[in-house]
């Protein structure tokens, strides 16, 4: 197994495929791949409680098309 973290991801599309993501490191910036782009999510100062204990929170704040 990685060192990966979970992380819960805030905001952006309604139609996200999951709302807490694995996350290799802490603090980067994530992108996850939707729709012909990228949905582009920023860490947050904020954790939420998961069922697997306290997770960092990231925020949407951002969508960039693929060209195509």
């Amino acid at each position: 197994m990685s060192d990966a973290t979970k992380a819960v991801l805030e905001g952006g599309p309604d139609d996200l495929p999951e709302r807490i993501v694995f996350v290799l490191t802490p603090g980067l910036d994530i992108k996850v791949a939707l729709r012909g782009g990228y949905e582009h999510f920023r860490a947050t100062t904020r954790q939420q409680a998961t069922s697997q204990g306290l997770s960092p929170v990231y925020e949407w704040w951002e969508r960039t098309e693929l060209p195509g």
